[in-house]
């Protein structure tokens, strides 16, 4: 077990980790580091994959929960009177290094779409990720803003579905996702690393992936995968 005070060792702060996670990191070697430590179910589904191959996503989880609605009115509950519910407050909400994660509704509509993008982008948002589909795909792309999503589907969500609620405890497909777990995605997926096991996941998945190059080069030197991996233990 890694102590918290190694953490100096590598990073300082969320400026410094994110950094050194888009430079040196992927989904798959801290996957690996989760497996490892027991945390076996941190994938979400693969059905959520990025609109551009090349996109790369990490920051804290603004945690979003969704509901399908029938009806534009509630007697009983002023929230759902709203247009989107409280997705504008949601959206407004957001802070720097934040994903905005939303789960809960049925995937018949679009749960993200470019405005947001814009929003979210000036906020200092990392990117969205979203149990459902997104639209408006062509802006989202000329933004260059990360999402990560069923697809492209462009059915609105405003008589759909309407946020319920944020920043609380969210489960996508057995992926429990807490406010400030850190959302890793890129193009093999997206993975929750929980914000209270981050140091020693961290910690231990940066030196996987350094040990991972040495690996790499023996092998390319000649070296045979069993005998990498009885010295390294890495393959």
């Amino acid at each position: 077990m890694i102590n918290s005070d190694t953490k100096q060792k590598y990073w300082n702060n969320d400026d410094e980790l994110f950094q050194l996670v888009r430079n040196e990191l992927y989904t798959a070697v801290v996957g690996d580091i989760m497996d490892k430590l027991g945390l076996l179910q941190q994938f979400l589904p693969p059905q959520i994959t990025p609109l551009n191959d090349d996109l790369f996503i990490v920051g804290r989880a603004m945690t979003v929960l969704e509901a399908d609605v029938v009806s534009e009115k509630s007697e009983y509950n002023p929230i759902l009177n709203k247009p989107f519910g409280l997705m504008l407050e949601a959206l407004d909400d957001l802070k720097k290094d934040e994903v905005y994660i939303c789960t809960g509704a049925s995937p018949h509509y679009a749960l993200w779409g470019e405005l947001m993008s814009v929003r979210a982008k000036k906020l200092g948002a990392a990117g969205a990720v979203v149990d459902g589909y997104s639209r408006d795909t062509n802006g989202i792309r000329n933004i260059k803003f990360p999402v990560f999503s069923y697809g492209c589907y462009a059915q609105d969500q405003a008589p759909r579905g309407k946020v319920i609620d944020f920043r609380v405890p969210i489960n996508i497909k057995g992926v429990i996702i807490k406010p400030g777990d850190i959302v890793l995605g890129d193009i093999d997926g997206v993975c929750i690393v929980p914000w209270e096991r981050e140091t020693e996941i961290f910690m231990l998945a940066i030196e996987k992936a350094r040990g991972e190059k040495l690996v790499q080069k023996k092998i390319e030197e000649g070296m045979t995968a069993k005998a990498a991996f009885e010295l390294y233990g890495i393959m």
